[in-house]
């Protein structure tokens, strides 16, 4: 446990998803970093407080966007990905990228601190420290080559405002920059809130939501290059191994009124 001293339980919930998909469903999602992670940190405990369902959200999230990276990166051989808000992400080790893509790992000092202690740096992936709404974090990233950026579980704590300023500037400083972030609509996020209340936890509320991708690509100036349904490869390969409530869930967050979907904008 050394290596975790000082994590804070919020960065164990998406570890702790992948882990739990990894073992209980490895024909659609499967993370060896994560899960030789597991012994090192508390993961029945926060296991024990989280649904199927719940699971299946976090890790359907990197699912789709691991696909959506290594789309990038067969098309664009030699580029950059930069990975907003990494927490302890494991994505560079389970997309295994070439020689050519740098990738860069960038959240607050603290965090780059916790995860300096957790992996090794790769010799193609480069961690930095700093505040996201402060882009002198892109004064460090190679801008010769086309570049993806994925805020994945980030902007939901943030108001409308500055999720639009900050793709604004994105889409400045990295012109033709393609941008992957996962959004709810409004109901989505006052259900969520409501569910966050009762648990006490009341410094998680989330704030951002979107309609649509659409919505957010035009407040933005950015083009809709895709909107992607958290669940859908999920529900075709798991099928009833998947309990009753969690495919039910899954129905309705895809389908349904409380709708929840990845964005994929183009600057």
């Amino acid at each position: 446990m050394s290596k975790f001293e000082g994590v804070a339980d919020t960065m164990y919930i998406p570890l702790t998803a992948r882990i739990y998909v990894s073992e209980h469903f490895p024909e659609y999602f499967y993370d060896e970093k994560a899960l030789s992670l597991k012994n090192e940190m508390p993961y029945e405990t926060i296991a024990a407080k989280s649904s199927e369902y719940f699971q299946m959200a976090g890790a359907c999230r990197f699912y789709n966007t691991d696909r959506m990276i290594r789309t990038f990166m067969e098309k664009h051989p030699a580029c950059t990905v930069i990975n907003i808000g990494c927490g302890l992400e494991t994505a560079y080790y389970r997309i295994k990228p070439g020689k050519n893509v740098k990738f860069y790992e960038i959240d607050l000092p603290e965090v780059i601190d916790v995860r300096r202690k957790v992996f090794d740096e790769s010799q193609n992936e480069v961690l930095i420290s700093g505040d996201m709404f402060d882009f002198s974090w892109a004064e460090n990233i190679e801008k010769t080559m086309p570049v993806m950026v994925t805020v994945i579980g980030v902007f939901q704590y943030f108001e409308k405002e500055r999720v639009i300023s900050f793709l604004l500037q994105l889409k400045k400083t990295f012109p033709g920059v393609k941008v992957i972030f996962d959004a709810m609509t409004a109901k989505a996020v006052k259900y969520a809130n409501d569910y966050i209340k009762k648990t006490g936890n009341k410094g998680a509320e989330l704030h951002f939501s979107a309609d649509n991708g659409e919505s957010i690509a035009c407040q933005c100036g950015m083009k809709l290059i895709e909107e992607r349904p958290f669940f859908g490869e999920a529900r075709k390969q798991l099928k009833r191994k998947l309990k009753l409530y969690t495919r039910i869930a899954m129905k309705v967050v895809d389908e349904g009124s409380r709708r929840g979907f990845l964005v994929h904008l183009q600057g």
